[in-house]
């Protein structure tokens, strides 16, 4: 494993509303995500989660300090032009899956190559191997009601990986799952990170999850303290 930085948050801080009726959602935070490291984030309702995803994400704007990922210092830029960023460096994994559902696994998961411009040939050739990886080579022509949900969040995983980000932002990711295909699905975005040196943060109360992963960052009141 290595120690580059992947994804740096500087003093980050996040505000909503205005006056008396303002609220930190997050405030000062300092964070390094290291290329080849799972993290894992966890925090009650309300207290400053999504915002930071969003934030690494580059989906949102902080309004203090500064966010970097993946060496580009995205904080004078604005959210139009951050999403080539998006699109290169960052995979997203939602709880919900996400999945177009008039599409079929392997269409779900070229989107992000479409988006690319990149060569049919190309495309094909990437779209197989990494819905071989996931194991779901074989369902690549089912639509997602085809598909069981373990299947479906790996259509995911495999859909947020495709580009070849270096940060991979997965938001409570097994929640919906059972416990043995939630284990599943971890294995998987753990292997990510360890065999193929991806930055895997993962926003979960799963106590599968926190068992696994031994990086544990605590969010409360807008405030990291890392366990």
């Amino acid at each position: 494993m290595g120690n580059e930085t992947i994804a740096e948050l500087i003093n980050v801080s996040k505000y909503y509303g205005t006056g008396s009726g303002r609220v930190i959602a997050l405030d000062s935070v300092d964070l390094s995500l290291v290329k080849g490291e799972a993290v894992v984030l966890v925090g009650p309702s309300g207290s400053g989660k999504s915002t930071l995803l969003h934030l690494l994400g580059c989906i949102d704007k902080q309004d203090d300090g500064r966010v970097v990922i993946d060496g580009v210092d995205t904080s004078s830029k604005s959210l139009e032009a951050l999403a080539s960023l998006r699109l290169d460096k960052i995979g997203f994994v939602f709880q919900s899956f996400n999945l177009i559902p008039v599409l079929t696994a392997y269409e779900n998961v070229e989107i992000p190559l479409l988006f690319k411009g990149l060569g049919s040939s190309f495309i094909n050739d990437r779209v197989n191997d990494v819905l071989d990886s996931v194991g779901l080579y074989d369902r690549k022509h089912h639509y997602p009601r085809q598909l069981s949900g373990g299947q479906q969040q790996r259509v995911a995983i495999a859909r947020a990986i495709v580009g070849n980000p270096s940060l991979i932002l997965a938001d409570e990711p097994t929640a919906n799952l059972d416990s043995k295909t939630g284990g599943d699905v971890l294995d998987l975005l753990l292997r990510l990170s360890q065999n193929e040196e991806r930055s895997v943060f993962v926003a979960s109360h799963d106590f599968v999850v926190l068992e696994r992963i031994k990086k544990i960052i605590s969010i409360l009141d807008g405030k990291l303290s890392i366990d």
